[in-house]
């Protein structure tokens, strides 16, 4: 029983030097799809806040431990943080973001073997006011096939087929979360650019 509980609190993952960018998350372990890895922590702050203490960062600087949660609450990882902050940008990641109860979550999309780099698509948006170089400044060196060549939406979204389906009802809690969602993108790139 002592090995079954000292496997389950071993760490997921080692923080350390990435080919991707700066220090990475690695797995030390075998990681299952669906598995909760790590909740993203830092000091919670209001988006005004968040501004102020970036406001004096060169705008072609992308690096940020900012998370935007909601319309009101960013966790500024960089400040009480944990090695969450660590987790790097891909366009074919292994894991996802998830917000919940205000908790943000690393989860696991697919099984991840150890010594893999963990990874999640950071689903930055776009405004009317980014400057011109935007998509360079947060330029993504994932090197998947599939990559986009930033950490940005693309300006357009691919249309897909139409395909005939049920429409899905939401409940008042997915639409609140997709609501979030939305502003999570968007918010975060005004906070990150500052």
């Amino acid at each position: 029983m002592a090995n079954a509980r000292s496997s389950r609190r071993a760490p997921w993952f080692k923080v350390r030097k990435s080919s991707v960018h700066g220090m990475g998350a690695f797995a030390l372990r075998r990681i299952r799809k669906g598995t909760r890895i790590v909740e993203y922590l830092g000091e919670r702050v209001s988006h005004e806040e968040a501004d102020r203490r970036y406001e004096i960062k060169n705008e072609n600087d992308s690096h940020t431990f900012l998370f935007v949660v909601d319309s009101k609450t960013v966790i500024d990882g960089g400040t009480a943080g944990n090695e969450a902050r660590f987790i790097n940008h891909s366009c074919d990641p292994n894991c996802e973001s998830v917000i919940e109860s205000k908790r943000v979550f690393i989860e696991a999309v697919r099984t991840i073997q150890p010594g893999e780099e963990l990874s999640y698509d950071y689903q930055l948006g776009r405004d009317d006011d980014d400057p011109p170089n935007v998509d360079q400044i947060y330029a993504c060196r994932c090197g998947h096939a599939s990559c986009r060549g930033t950490m940005l939406w693309p300006p357009k979204r691919p249309q897909r087929a139409a395909r005939p389906r049920k429409p899905a009802r939401k409940t008042a809690a997915a639409k609140r979360e997709a609501a979030a969602k939305r502003s999570t993108r968007r918010a975060h790139l005004k906070a990150s650019r500052r």
